[in-house]
């Protein structure tokens, strides 16, 4: 490990050595073409070298490149990227969450195109049910983003932006079939004629069931899920835009004991796990544009999420419904830009059978963003937000205020050197949905009381460098600090009988740093290192206060050979560090690799195919994750891949 990251640090240091003045004409196109990609999450239609926001974009290319790897949903966007963990919350169903700079998932906002509609009763599948197929990009937003976003992005904010119909159409086609069983096919269509325009999503996947350490116990649950996604737009004018959608999600995963899923259960066998869900979300959006540059912008969403969780002789029931709106005006004049909106948010949790856990929660907030291009140099960026909160459930009400500040600031200094400064305030509202309960499923849980929201401070630093080396070797390096604490964090404790939250007096600390660099060599030849150190603690703990499941250090590595419209190569290594279990033990660090080939012929067709994690590195090689006897398993902690070497291929049709 320790060589590594010497061999980075003289590769940087040489680049530095032979450093020159960047001809804009000299970069890379794929390279310039990023720095311009307008973001839509700070919602000012700023490029992402003008943002004083620091934001990471994952483009059209590279979500195209890991649907490739799995067109069923964004885990593996999420996996590979540095600071994001995507943490495996069951060791037989599958389900996982997304862990941002070490700190538990509950503490991130998911976004589909500015919806917030994933999380609670849904926060071990949310990531599960988005996928790859009609995204546009990926905007990640590390550290408090509660400006615009308001509660839940403490930790950050990861928004999906879907495509939008262009005149000239487009159309997709994917096939995908893996050795464990896997089957995916995969449509996206768009057009826009006129003032009419219409985009569609349509995916279906089918899994078998899947025990690669034969031990009876399925690493891979058997799966069928579905997911179709009409948007209708219509163009009035120039200046106006609307949008209505609807997204239907229907799914159903059972992992276990392999003989109860083949349907041969018997007084030895028993053990299963099933999730059975449904969702519908509804969505408007209205954008005008005024004559003075300035526009308006109404988003409505309406999210309706049914899950049934079963295991042998207990069931968990529930109906989510979750309303969201947003009007917010944005005014632009000159060197300034002016946003301002209200939001209102409804979440709703039904339980079946008995309401022990029925939970509900309202929040209205109004907030004001002003960005300033000071000079050509500084850029500031500020805001102000303010939430009034109230959640209750059958024994327990309260109501809460917040006022969240937020400042960031960019400073070119030249052409080469930049550098980000942001921090703000965060807040969580209670949530019995969290990692651990839903290892459980819920059970013995007793519902809130006298509980209050956590709080948060946090900010990050980053320093930019961007150069050409002997006219053909463009390196960009990014190095970003982190901070987040969070005070009076909701903490699950047991009594002996039953499980239940409560606020812990010591704050949560999550610290570290990134390291990204990029080698692009003639644009044929791309190498990136992202390395990332975490010292995640919860200071409540007494003895040990290593957040557990977080490594401390964990390298990337991804180098592509491409040309393009012709094929591309890739390949990856991922090292992860020791972890801590909640038992106190310590997991031994890994290696992984995974290998991606891709052929493209008659301009129209490509075939591709994955070699994932070829080393078949798995915690079965280390130590049983199931123990016991199978009809009363216990499961030890998921930190590492289950399923072990994969491989998979198809085509893809884009016309």
């Amino acid at each position: 490990m320790r060589k590594t990251l010497m061999l980075l640090v003289l590769v940087t240091n040489f680049g530095l050595l032979y450093s020159q003045e960047i001809p804009k004409d000299s970069i890379p196109q794929n390279e310039e073409e990023l720095d311009e990609v307008v973001v839509q999450s700070t919602r000012t239609s700023r490029t992402i070298k003008n943002t004083p926001t620091r934001i990471e974009s994952i483009d059209a290319e590279e979500l195209d490149e890991k649907a490739n790897m799995k067109p069923s949903n964004v885990s593996m966007v999420l996996h590979e990227s540095t600071g994001l963990q995507v943490q495996q919350t069951s060791a037989t169903s599958g389900t996982a969450s997304i862990r941002v700079q070490g700190l538990d998932g509950k503490y991130t906002q998911l976004l589909k195109d500015g919806y917030t509609n994933f999380g609670n009763f849904a926060s071990g599948l949310s990531i599960l049910e988005i996928p790859p197929l009609d995204l546009k990009q990926v905007e990640v937003i590390k550290g408090p983003s509660s400006t615009l976003f308001g509660g839940g992005s403490i930790a950050g904010v990861i928004n999906f932006i879907s495509k939008t119909p262009t005149e000239k159409g487009e159309h997709n086609f994917i096939l995908n079939q893996s050795n464990i069983g896997q089957t995916n096919l995969g449509i996206y269509s768009s057009q826009r004629k006129g003032k009419w325009g219409y985009a569609i999503l349509g995916l279906v996947n089918f899994q078998d069931s899947y025990d690669v350490d034969n031990d009876d116990f399925s690493e891979v649950p058997k799966s069928d899920n579905f997911t179709i996604n009409p948007r209708l737009f219509y163009y009035p004018n120039e200046t106006t835009s609307l949008m209505i959608g609807n997204s239907f999600t229907k799914g159903n995963m059972k992992g276990g004991d392999m003989h109860v899923i083949d349907g041969n259960s018997d007084t030895d066998h028993t053990y299963f796990e099933q999730n059975q869900t449904m969702r519908n979300t509804t969505t408007f959006e209205l954008d005008k544009k005024m004559a003075d540059a300035s526009s308006l912008k109404l988003k409505q969403s309406l999210s309706l999420f049914d899950r049934k969780i079963n295991i042998p002789d207990y069931q968990f029931s529930g109906f989510n419904t979750n309303a969201f709106t947003d009007v917010s005006y944005v005014w632009n004049k000159e060197n300034q830009t002016f946003i301002s909106g209200i939001n209102i948010m409804y979440d709703d949790f039904n339980q079946r059978d008995i309401e022990t856990l029925d939970a509900k929660s309202f929040t209205s907030g109004a907030y004001i963003q002003h960005t300033w291009d000071v000079t050509e140099k500084i850029k500031l960026e500020n805001g102000l937000r303010f939430d009034n909160v109230n959640y209750s459930n059958s024994i327990f009400s309260k109501s809460q205020s917040f006022l969240l500040p937020k400042i960031a600031a960019l400073f070119i200094i030249d052409s080469k050197w930049s550098s980000r400064i942001g921090g703000g305030l965060g807040y969580k509202i209670p949530t019995i949905f969290t990692e651990e309960t839903e290892q459980n499923q819920y059970q013995n849980l007793l519902p809130l009381d006298n509980v209050v929201a956590e709080r948060s401070v946090g900010g990050t630093v980053d320093v930019n460098y961007k150069t050409l080396v002997f006219q053909d070797l463009l390196v960009s390096v990014n190095q970003m600090f982190f901070l987040t604490q969070i005070n009076k964090p909701l903490v699950l404790e047991n009594d002996g009988t039953n499980s239940f939250f409560a606020n812990a007096s010591e704050p949560v600390v999550s610290q570290g740093f990134e390291t990204n660099v990029k080698f692009v060599f003639k644009e044929d030849f791309k190498l990136f290192a992202g390395y990332t150190f975490t010292n995640a603690q919860e200071k409540y703990l007494v003895g040990n206060q290593v957040m557990p499941l977080i490594p401390k250090n964990k390298l990337n590595l991804a180098l592509i050979y491409e040309k393009e419209n012709n094929f591309k190569l890739g390949l990856e290594g991922y090292f992860t560090d020791k972890q801590y279990l909640n038992n106190g033990e310590q997991t031994p660090s890994y290696w992984e690799f995974g290998f991606m080939a891709e052929k493209t012929l008659w301009k129209h067709f490509s075939f591709f195919i994955n070699f994932e994690n070829f080393t078949d590195t798995r915690q079965s090689n280390y130590k049983r994750v199931v123990n016991g006897p199978n009809n009363n398993p216990a499961f030890d902690d998921i930190w590492m891949h289950t399923e072990g070497f994969t491989i998979n291929g198809g085509i893809k049709i884009k016309l």
